[in-house]
């Protein structure tokens, strides 16, 4: 499965689904590029076709903040990339993910039964200055061979390195932002389609 991440462009989430993206997230983060208004997510959010989840992302918001994002945009998953706690992921109605931005020395074992309600884990790249979409790869090395939670890859992914990710790693999803895109927050056609045509390739 392929997430395209931090869209803010409606042509953008149209060609991600109609390439075949499985889900498109939107960045509710002032701090990110790719920051998006509630109201402009949920515009594009009513006119994506169905089968899409839509996927809003966190970083240490506040729950009146997730609130109002929720209460704005049909969000059918909520991911979170800061230091929330498993009882304020668990805490909206909303299926939801926890980020781990991987370095050496983190049991991830322990974070993934820690988050135990979570759908998933997602594995993103460790930067001492960026929350995700930093186009930064980590050692595929770190990660331990079984996880009691499906493995959501994410971290400096492209056309070029993807399919060789998915076989290594194994991947119930991988998630892209900056490596389908020309500029930050605005996705490249061509890069979606290679990306998505990788990930197919790879998944024999």
């Amino acid at each position: 499965m392929v997430k395209i991440c931090g869209v803010t462009r409606l042509p953008d989430a149209l060609t991600a689904a109609r390439f075949g993206a499985h889900a498109v997230g939107f960045v509710f983060y002032s701090e990110s590029p790719r920051n998006i208004a509630p109201e402009q997510a949920a515009d594009i959010v009513r006119r994506l076709p169905p089968f899409i989840t839509t996927v809003g992302l966190f970083v240490d918001a506040d729950e009146q903040a997730v609130t109002r994002v929720i209460k704005q945009v049909p969000l059918g998953l909520l991911q979170f990339h800061g230091d929330e706690t498993p009882e304020f992921c668990s805490g909206f109605g909303t299926p939801y993910i926890k980020a781990v931005r991987v370095k050496p020395g983190i049991d991830l074992v322990q974070y993934a039964r820690l988050y135990s309600a979570a759908r998933g884990l997602l594995l993103d790249a460790y930067v001492e200055t960026g929350r995700g979409g930093t186009g930064t790869t980590f050692d595929w090395g770190l990660i331990p061979h079984q996880l009691p939670l499906p493995l959501v890859l994410s971290g400096g992914l492209n056309a070029g390195n993807v399919a060789a990710a998915v076989r290594r790693v194994r991947p119930v999803a991988v998630d892209v932002s900056s490596g389908v895109e020309s500029a930050p927050g605005i996705k490249d056609e061509h890069k979606i389609a290679a990306f998505i045509r990788s990930v197919r390739n790879a998944d024999v």
